[in-house]
């Protein structure tokens, strides 16, 4: 279960957030300047909150009244970014290890094989960065954050830079991630029609504060 309970100002910009989610994809839904991107980086603990606390399943991570702050790399949090973030030089066999390497774990050849499997990467993995589509990049994202074996993975706009053909093509992938991983998520998007496919619980922000919790009946349009 991930709970928030926290205030952040940011500048002129005030983010306060409340909630409880015990879905395996939580949607963080708004428009840009809404707060998702701010929310989930003090999730990930790359953005301390005034006030509040950020627990997962029961583990506190942030309780500002007991100065909690456990840094990002100690969180267990994977992140896949808008931009794929791989390394250029690097090729796709050794992106995907460099979480694995980062976070000290033992190599597992079982869970990387069922990882570039479940994405579909396997034949990639001898390629560049710079030969690859980007749904193709996505997915190796997607791939080396899940090898970190993250306890929670978060994804902020990971659709947001592709044109309509490779959405097409790469959410089948995450509805995949969503019902074969077994690694919750918190999705950050301003797509209903996107996370009517894909989350199981909508946080819906707007200015800063949470609006609507619900399944995905509180989104627009539907």
């Amino acid at each position: 279960m991930l709970r928030v309970d926290i205030t952040k100002r940011l500048g002129e910009f005030s983010l306060e957030a409340s909630f409880t989610s015990e879905g395996r994809v939580t949607g963080l839904f708004g428009a840009s300047g809404a707060g998702k991107t701010s929310l989930i980086n003090m999730i990930a603990g790359l953005l301390k909150p005034d006030r509040g606390i950020i627990a997962i399943d029961g583990e506190t991570l942030d309780d500002t009244a007991k100065r909690v702050h456990v840094p990002a790399h100690r969180r267990r949090i994977g992140y896949v970014f808008q931009d794929a973030r791989l390394f250029p030089h690097l090729n796709v066999a050794q992106n995907l290890d460099y979480g694995r390497r980062m976070n000290r774990l033992a190599e597992d050849p079982a869970q990387f094989k069922r990882v570039t499997d479940l994405l579909d990467i396997g034949h990639l993995l001898d390629r560049r960065p710079g030969k690859l589509s980007g749904g193709e990049r996505q997915r190796v994202a997607l791939g080396r954050a899940l090898l970190s074996k993250p306890r929670l993975l978060l994804m902020d706009e990971p659709l947001g830079s592709l044109d309509e053909g490779r959405k097409v093509e790469i959410l089948p992938y995450l509805v995949r991630l969503r019902d074969e991983a077994n690694v919750p998520m918190v999705y950050v998007s301003h797509d209903a029609a996107e996370l009517r496919q894909l989350a199981t619980q909508i946080v819906m922000l707007r200015g800063g504060r949470v609006t609507a919790l619900g399944g995905v009946k509180v989104l627009p349009g539907v």
